[in-house]
């Protein structure tokens, strides 16, 4: 029975009000909006690469979308605490600059009161943060890995140029007039061929280097051409065509490609914790147990960001703007850089983990302390404090 009233507080705490849903029902939207946004803007870079590998290695379009999948997981731990400070900060900004702040105030619910939807949202994106971090990320990282060096090893990788002869296999041999700057359209072609104990001498106007739609070989397609056959049987035969298909070279030599788990970031947050147990040799110690800590730095601080966006929303009266939501951009940036710095230092140095958790703590301490300052909080307490200190003074020189 003692506990009933904690157990109910607990439950009031955690149950969503009007003004919960309503608060909730406004950051989702542009949430959204700033995840899509922010998920883009990180993966152009990335994009242009992965196009550059798709025309340089004549990969079809499969294999693209394929590393592209795997990409997300880890933009996406990056997107989330960004689009989650952009959304809380644009919806406490358009409510300040409304009057709605004001008027929610007025009726007694203080600034903490109504940030603690955002802050429970936070809590739930911490928690799918870390197992994104630990279980999700560690996964797809070494799936592109092992998807890029398929694409960049499957086959023959043509690097030809014009009027210079290519052998993609021991029993052929090719040459053309004129290739493209990308190797794979060639004009005026010319093939010898001499596998099955016989001689095969291809022409033709135009040929297109692909790579085979199982990824199992690559092939060039010919137009208008000839085909002249000598067995050395008899008279040479001489075909023509239109079209023909020829196979340059078999990608079954291939190896496959390494196990997961030589690297620590490639293990889930179990599997890192069960390796330090065991003292495994084959990841060195520090580095698994930097990123473990990094891992769960990340994922904890992630509930102080809407802390930070709305301290930093709220506006004075009558100003028209101001760099709240560049200084939380720099703030974030900064802190980011922060943990890798730590994370670096902790696994190659082999440094006090207090460079990483000392950041992190910074950061929860201040976003606190600025939320309990805009909301007038440590006002109150100082002027709570400054009165019982002269009231003790007058206390005092009563009793003199």
């Amino acid at each position: 029975m003692q506990h009933e009233p904690l157990l109910r507080r607990v439950k009031a705490f955690f149950t969503p009000g009007t003004l919960d849903r309503y608060l909730i029902a406004q950051v989702i939207p542009p949430f959204l909006v700033a995840l899509c946004v922010v998920m883009t803007a990180l993966l152009l870079e990335r994009l242009l690469v992965l196009f550059n590998l798709l025309a340089a290695g004549n990969n079809h379009l499969g294999t693209f979308i394929e590393l592209l999948g795997t990409l997300l997981p880890h933009y996406l731990g990056l997107a989330i605490p960004a689009a989650l400070c952009v959304s809380v900060f644009s919806v406490i900004r358009r409510m300040s600059q409304n009057e709605e702040i004001d008027a929610i105030t007025s009726s007694g619910i203080s600034l903490v009161r109504i940030t603690r939807p955002f802050i429970l949202l936070g809590g739930l994106l911490g928690f799918l943060s870390f197992l994104l971090y630990g279980f999700v990320q560690p996964h797809a990282r070494y799936d592109f890995r092992e998807a890029f060096y398929v694409a960049s090893h499957t086959g023959w990788a043509p690097r030809l140029q014009s009027r210079m002869f290519a052998s993609p296999s021991g029993h052929l041999t090719l040459v053309a007039d004129h290739v493209d700057h990308a190797g794979s359209n060639l004009r005026k072609v010319f093939i010898r061929d001499t596998s099955d104990h016989q001689e095969r001498d291809i022409t033709a106007a135009r040929g297109h280097i692909r790579l085979a739609s199982d990824s199992s070989a690559v092939e060039i397609d010919l137009e208008d051409g000839t085909i002249v056959t000598d067995n050395g049987k008899g008279v040479p035969t001489l075909t023509t065509f239109d079209h023909a298909t020829r196979t340059l070279t078999e990608a079954s030599h291939l190896s496959p490609f390494r196990q997961r788990g030589e690297d620590e970031r490639e293990l889930t947050s179990p599997e890192l914790v069960n390796r330090l147990i065991d003292r495994d040799p084959a990841i060195s110690r520090p580095h698994m147990r930097s990123e473990v800590h990094f891992r769960l730095a990340r994922s904890l601080t992630i509930p102080f960001i809407p802390v930070l966006a709305a301290a930093l929303a709220i506006m004075r009266k009558r100003q028209r703007g101001s760099a709240g939501l560049i200084i939380a951009f720099i703030v974030m940036v900064g802190f980011d850089h922060l943990l890798q710095f730590g994370h670096s230092m902790v696994a190659t140095k082999k440094t006090t983990l207090l460079i990483i958790w000392g950041p992190a703590f910074t950061f929860i301490i201040a976003c606190s302390l600025l939320l309990l300052y805009k909301a007038g909080v440590l006002q109150g307490l100082k002027a709570q404090w400054n009165s019982r200190k002269r009231a003790a003074l007058r206390q005092s020189g009563a009793e003199s």
